[in-house]
């Protein structure tokens, strides 16, 4: 691996910066899963199935760039927020015992949100890729457009699922200045 270009500033905030995204990676995969199990052979099967192998593959590029940078992977960082995705299972949804309708808009709108922090963290690395050679732009270029795609599907997802919680069309929605 060659030196860095211009040399980036401030490599321990990077450290911490990628370690608390590779974090998050993990806590979205859990979350994934579990809402694979809840709509299995629905309409959702399909897509999450396809979010949760490109998440997988997200977190694999985030591992990527810590070897290339020699930053060390913070493991209790990663167990933290799974551990906080199983408790947020015990959450207050209107049911103590049974799963709410409420709980599928919930996931589906953290989804949407997770995926925007997450293509914003992209794009930082990728501003990154500027100053530091050992970081592979065209790879977040990929990125930054998958993560868009997924964002503009959880968008849709949420509002088709806020609809059929409360009532109302989903598109009414767009005209807010939709994304």
């Amino acid at each position: 691996m060659s030196a860095p270009a211009h040399p980036q500033r401030n490599a321990e905030l990077l450290g911490i910066y990628v370690n608390d995204h590779l974090a998050a990676a993990t806590g979205g995969i859990e979350l994934v899963c579990r809402m694979l199990r809840v709509h299995a052979g629905s309409r959702w099967e399909a897509p999450l199935r396809q979010l949760l192998d490109e998440l997988r593959d997200e977190k694999a590029s985030l591992l990527a760039v810590t070897q290339a940078l020699g930053i060390p992977v913070r493991q209790y960082k990663q167990l933290g927020v799974w551990v906080a995705e199983k408790v947020t299972r015990a959450k207050l949804n209107g049911r103590l015992l049974s799963r709410s309708p409420l709980s599928d808009l919930v996931e589906f709108e953290f989804l949407a949100s997770a995926v925007r922090g997450k293509r914003s963290g992209f794009e930082t690395l990728r501003i990154v890729a500027e100053v530091d050679d050992r970081i592979d732009a065209a790879e977040l270029d990929r990125l930054i457009d998958q993560a868009h795609r997924q964002y503009e599907w959880l968008t849709d997802a949420r509002r088709d699922v806020a609809a059929a919680t409360f009532g109302g069309r989903p598109a009414a929605a767009e005209r807010t200045g939709g994304h």
